[in-house]
C-alpha cells in the first residue's frame, strides 16, 4: 500500500463568516417583511391587505400600473405581549410615495390605535417610513392626506410612544419627514436619509452649486443617519440588522411617552438656529456637530 493509498481526506471546515455576512440584513426586506420582524410569533394580522385590492384610482388614469396594497402595509399584532400596530411603506412602489390611499391607510391604523387607547386598551405604533414624500401624481391629496397623517401622530402621542423607524436608502423626505418630526422617537441606520427636501430636488431648484446630488459622501455627511443622530434629531442609530432594529424599537415602546417631544422644544431650536451664521461657508458638515451636538440637549 502506498502512502498516497493509506492517506484519509481531513474534512476542512470552512473559516468562520464574519458578523456582516451573518447579518440578517432588515434594509433588503420589503416593506411587509420588515413589518412582520417585530411581532410576537403567530400574533400577526394584515389590515387591508392586497387580497383586498385597495389600490389608487388616480394611477391608472395616468397610464401608471397601482398596487394592491398602494405600497402601505398595516399591520396588527402583539409586541412584547401588548397590543400594536405597524404600518410600513414599500420604497420599491413609486419611492415610497404618499398617495390618498396609501396616506388614509396609515392615518387610519392610528387612529384605530387611537380609540383603542381611549377605551383603556393599550395599543402601539411603529411606523417604517421608506418614502420621497407626497406622490407627485396625486399632488394636493397627497398633500392633504400628509397632513391627516400628521394629526394622527400627535392624537396618538397622547397616549402611548410613536416609533419611526428609517432604515434604508431611499430615507424619508418631503412632507412624511414632517411627520416624523412628530414622532415620539426616531430610530435610524447610518444607510439612511432624512430630510425635507432631497438633494435631487435642491440640485434641481438652486442649481448643482447648492448640492451636488451626484456627491453621495455629502449627501450622507448631511441627511444621513450619523450626522442626524449626532446632532440630536434622531434617539437611536443602529446597524442594518433584523435583531438590532427590532431590540431598539422595543426599548424605544418601554421608555413610554417622553416628558416632552422633541417637536416642542421650540426655544431649543431657536437658540440653535440663531447661533448659526448665514453667511459662513459651511464646507464641512461634521462642523455643526461642533455649535449644535446630541450632548447639548437638556
Amino acid at each position: 500500500m502506498t502512502n498516497t493509498d493509506s492517506q484519509v481526506n481531513e474534512l476542512v471546515l470552512p473559516a468562520a463568516e464574519p458578523e456582516f455576512v451573518r447579518r440578517h440584513s432588515f434594509i433588503e426586506l420589503s416593506a411587509r417583511e420588515r413589518a412582520m420582524t417585530f411581532f410576537d410569533s403567530g400574533t400577526a394580522r394584515e389590515l387591508l391587505g392586497s387580497f383586498d385590492r385597495i389600490e389608487s384610482p388616480w394611477l391608472p388614469l395616468q397610464d401608471v400600473t397601482p398596487q394592491a396594497d398602494d405600497g402601505c402595509v398595516v399591520i396588527r399584532g402583539k409586541i412584547g405581549a401588548e397590543n400594536a400596530v405597524v404600518v410600513a411603506l414599500e420604497g420599491a412602489f413609486q419611492g415610497g410615495s404618499v398617495g390618498e390611499v396609501s396616506g388614509m391607510k396609515c392615518a387610519a391604523a392610528l387612529d384605530l390605535a387611537t380609540r383603542d387607547n381611549e377605551r383603556g386598551v393599550k395599543t402601539n405604533a411603529i411606523l417604517l417610513l421608506e418614502t420621497g414624500g407626497v406622490r407627485l401624481q396625486e399632488a394636493n391629496l397627497g398633500l392633504a392626506v400628509t397632513a391627516e397623517v400628521m394629526a394622527s401622530i400627535m392624537n396618538l402621542r397622547k397616549h402611548v410612544p410613536v416609533v419611526c423607524v428609517i432604515a434604508g436608502t431611499v430615507g424619508c423626505f418631503g412632507g412624511m419627514s414632517l411627520a416624523v418630526g412628530l414622532a415620539s422617537y426616531i430610530v435610524m441606520t447610518r444607510e439612511a436619509r432624512l430630510g425635507m427636501n432631497g438633494p435631487e430636488v435642491i440640485e434641481q431648484e438652486a442649481g448643482v452649486d447648492e448640492f451636488d446630488s451626484k456627491d453621495k459622501a455629502l449627501i450622507w455627511a448631511i441627511n444621513g443617519g450619523d450626522q442626524r443622530y449626532q446632532t440630536g434629531l434622531v434617539d437611536f442609530l443602529v446597524e442594518d440588522a433584523v435583531e438590532k432594529i427590532v431590540d431598539a424599537t422595543r426599548a424605544c415602546l418601554k421608555m413610554g411617552v417622553p416628558r416632552e417631544h422633541r417637536s416642542a422644544k421650540v426655544g431649543l431650536f431657536r437658540k440653535r438656529v440663531e447661533a448659526l451664521n448665514p453667511s459662513a461657508v459651511w464646507d464641512n458638515p461634521s462642523k455643526l456637530r461642533e455649535s449644535w451636538t446630541k450632548e447639548a440637549q437638556p
